[in-house]
């Protein structure tokens, strides 16, 4: 048998060949380059460059595909994505470059991003593919998926120091106490302070990463994190994002995502999300809105070995409680978070036989909480 000895010698050797013929039909890239128009992007960079003055630029739309390229195949750094570009064949065709033809230096790309393209350079091109998608009929933005996915910082958990910061207002605070006070008045009870200055509460702050945030739950790793809130549509093109730092509940960066959401697709008929979006303010914003929240089921918390919450029923009418023995528990006063308090008579709970499925509180009385929006809950629940 006659064996070809392929030798160091060969590695010296000159060819002539077309970059065209060395990618295949099927590339994923070739893909992407015929169904978009890339030239779109000079007219939202046009702004941002000079035509008269200095060096000429690199080509936006290669900066731009670079970075594509670098998140399609999971690459760690444009450090590394100039490095695999540089060898890459099909890479280099789709940046219109020839093998022999010198890459864009990563830091050139590092630096555009960070001081030419602002945010707004880059939701519009976010909303420009996605108006396309739309357009080619793909999008369906009736019902819409919305989920929070904690993303690790590029930060020491050690390099952090404690520091006492004002909580931070939602959105709903000032609705929640007009309402608080309206019932309170209601009950000739005094209304709260609306003045009263927000409490502190201390974090760890990163002096890496101070937008990120410490990230704990569950059997994760404890963090400095980010939180990205994204919503998708059933076919999973993604509507939206939001960036939160790590320490930020889903349910409380919910509304930012549901601003901007809202704002540029108002067909929207439903918001499927999971239990960790199910609050009485959510609920109650999405059936505002005219819409549908899709919420899972939530088993209700209670103590092991004592009556559910759903055993104590609420009665509109007379506005008080039922317990399981069928005794009253009266309404006593709405507290600053917007729950509705019920209490039980101390006498009549002292002599009661479930009293140990009920309260161990000393006076032997027991109090039920319902928000003041629990109704939306219960509509969800339907």
């Amino acid at each position: 048998m006659k064996v070809i000895v392929k030798g160091r010698e060969n590695r010296d050797q000159l060819e002539v060949f077309s970059i065209e013929e060395f990618v295949p039909a099927d590339h994923l890239l070739r893909k992407i380059d015929s169904a978009v128009d890339f030239s779109h992007i000079y007219d939202i960079v046009e702004d941002l460059y000079c035509a008269d003055n200095g060096r000429p630029s690199i080509d936006p739309v290669v900066i731009f595909k670079m970075v594509l390229i670098q998140h399609l195949y999971g690459l760690p750094s444009l450090r590394r994505t100039v490095e695999e570009i540089k060898m890459n064949v099909a890479y280099r065709w789709f940046l219109g470059y020839l093998m022999n033809e010198q890459i864009p230096h990563f830091s050139t790309v590092s630096y555009n991003f960070k001081h030419r393209y602002t945010e707004k350079t880059i939701e519009e091109i976010f909303y420009w593919i996605l108006r396309e998608i739309e357009t080619a009929g793909y999008l369906s933005p009736e019902a819409v998926f919305v989920d929070g996915t904690h993303i690790k910082a590029n930060a020491n958990l050690k390099k952090a120091v404690k520091k006492a910061v004002p909580q931070a207002a939602k959105i709903y605070e000032k609705q929640l106490m007009e309402e608080i006070n309206e019932e309170r008045n209601d009950h000739g009870k005094k209304p709260f302070d609306e003045t009263k200055p927000p409490e502190e509460k201390e974090i760890s702050e990163s002096t890496t990463d101070p937008e990120s945030g410490v990230f704990h739950k569950g059997e994760h790793k404890k963090c400095f994190a980010y939180t990205a809130q994204t919503c998708c549509d059933k076919n999973g093109y993604v509507m939206d994002v939001t960036v939160n730092p790590g320490n930020v509940h889903d349910s409380v960066a919910f509304d930012g995502l549901y601003d901007r959401l809202v704002e540029r697709n108002t067909e929207i008929k439903a918001i499927v999300a999971d239990a960790g979006y199910k609050t009485p303010w959510i609920s109650k914003r999405i059936l505002d809105d005219g819409r549908i929240p899709v919420l899972p089921y939530k088993r209700p918390m209670s103590k092991k070995g004592f009556f559910p919450p759903y055993e104590y029923v609420y009665d509109e009418y007379f506005n008080c409680v039922i317990c399981p023995e069928n005794q009253v528990l009266s309404y006593a006063t709405t507290n600053r978070e917007g729950y509705r308090e019920f209490k039980s008579k101390g006498y009549i709970c002292e002599n009661c036989p479930s009293r140990h499925l009920c309260t161990e509180n000393q006076k032997f009385e027991k109090t039920v909480n319902k928000h003041i929006w629990s109704d939306y809950l219960e509509t969800v629940e339907i």
